[in-house]
């Protein structure tokens, strides 16, 4: 029985308590009644956008660079193309449109979509009707070949543990659903030695505030794994920030709006800020691949979008150029989404594709 489900019923005896990752995981992925797993958070119908329905832009950008980064590998006849949660479908959509472009990339172009989400997936077979793409529920069953992986806020949306320092002692943040189905959050003492142990990083040094995702770093491990022993590389696009002071970014977001994270537990996404100068560390650690860092903003300008931009507007007329001169502002203004989502590219070493970098 799912925990969502016990919170639903619960008597007035009753009360939970989970570490905080326990509790997002719980509220997004609970089968029943997880976010993700009875509604399309997506679009304007949705709680959020991202950038793929921003423009179309974006996914042709992120196309040309798939295919570059193909042809740096030696275009490899057996390839595998992996989305990590391919929300609504509508990148994957307009990277398969583009494609068509590079016949040679697509005939060898194996895509695969990671996905956790019954209903996402019956969203996404509905929007992507080639019949070459596959789903799975697991890194681990993809077919051994170079591979690229395209996480566009993926990481954001795995479950964090938080943990605060007082008088040189370590707490984890938990939640308590009590009696009356409200949540509240209470600490409990935690040994960070023996944490800092099993991940084998010291992460509590200088910090006196921890957010960590075991889940997102074992994918980080994995993928990283996979792309030393078979080639490739993924390419992570997200809300982020590159200090190493790290800091309380754990949010809620309903019909497009910041809500109570502790409210309406299963019916608002549950997310955070990515800190890339931990993920360029942890990836440091694991050796043999390398990473480099930019902002959303300077990755789609060194890519041309804004000569995209030009050539699809030259025989339109006015208010149809507004429109997409309008969605490119919010891709690649600094006060939008240029400066806040960063862009990460981890490759092999001896790898040396910067494009868009």
């Amino acid at each position: 029985m799912g925990a969502i489900y016990f919170i639903q019923n619960m008597n007035s005896k009753n009360s939970l308590k989970l570490p905080l990752d326990r509790f997002i995981d719980l509220s997004l992925y609970d089968k029943k009644m997880g976010y993700y797993m009875k509604k399309n958070p997506f679009g304007k119908e949705g709680d959020f956008i991202t950038a793929p329905n921003v423009s179309r832009m974006f996914s042709e950008i992120i196309a040309i660079w798939i295919v570059g980064l193909w042809e740096n590998l030696g275009s490899p006849r057996k390839f595998n193309l992996v989305e990590l949660g391919a929300g609504n479908g509508s990148m994957m959509k307009i990277l398969i449109e583009s494609f068509k472009n590079f016949p040679n990339f697509l005939k060898t172009c194996n895509i695969i979509i990671h996905e956790k989400s019954p209903k996402m997936i019956k969203i996404q077979k509905k929007e992507l009707k080639l019949k070459k793409i596959t789903w799975t529920p697991e890194i681990k069953k993809i077919r051994k070949a170079p591979t690229i992986f395209i996480a566009n806020e993926f990481f954001d949306s795995i479950p964090i543990k938080q943990f605060i320092k007082k008088k040189n002692m370590w707490f984890e943040k938990y939640v308590k659903i009590k009696k009356n189905k409200n949540g509240v959050f209470f600490n409990k003492k935690f040994n960070m030695k023996k944490f800092e142990k099993k991940i084998n990083y010291n992460i509590s040094k200088n910090q006196d505030f921890i957010e960590y995702s075991l889940q997102g770093l074992k994918y980080l491990k994995n993928i990283s794994k996979f792309i030393k022993r078979n080639n490739g590389g993924i390419l992570i696009i997200d809300y982020g920030y590159l200090e190493k002071k790290m800091k309380n970014t754990l949010r809620a977001i309903s019909n497009h709006q910041y809500s109570n994270i502790l409210d309406n537990i299963g019916k608002s996404d549950i997310t955070h800020t990515i800190n890339f100068y931990l993920y360029k560390k942890l990836t440091q650690q694991l050796g043999g691949v390398d990473s480099i860092i930019t902002t959303q903003r300077d990755f789609l300008l060194k890519m041309g979008i804004e000569k995209r931009a030009e050539v699809i507007t030259k025989n339109q007329n006015f208010s149809e150029k507004a429109d997409i001169y309008y969605r490119l502002k919010k891709l690649i203004d600094e006060n939008e989404m240029g400066r806040i989502f960063k862009v990460m590219f981890i490759k092999k070493q001896k790898n040396n594709y910067r494009l868009g970098f």
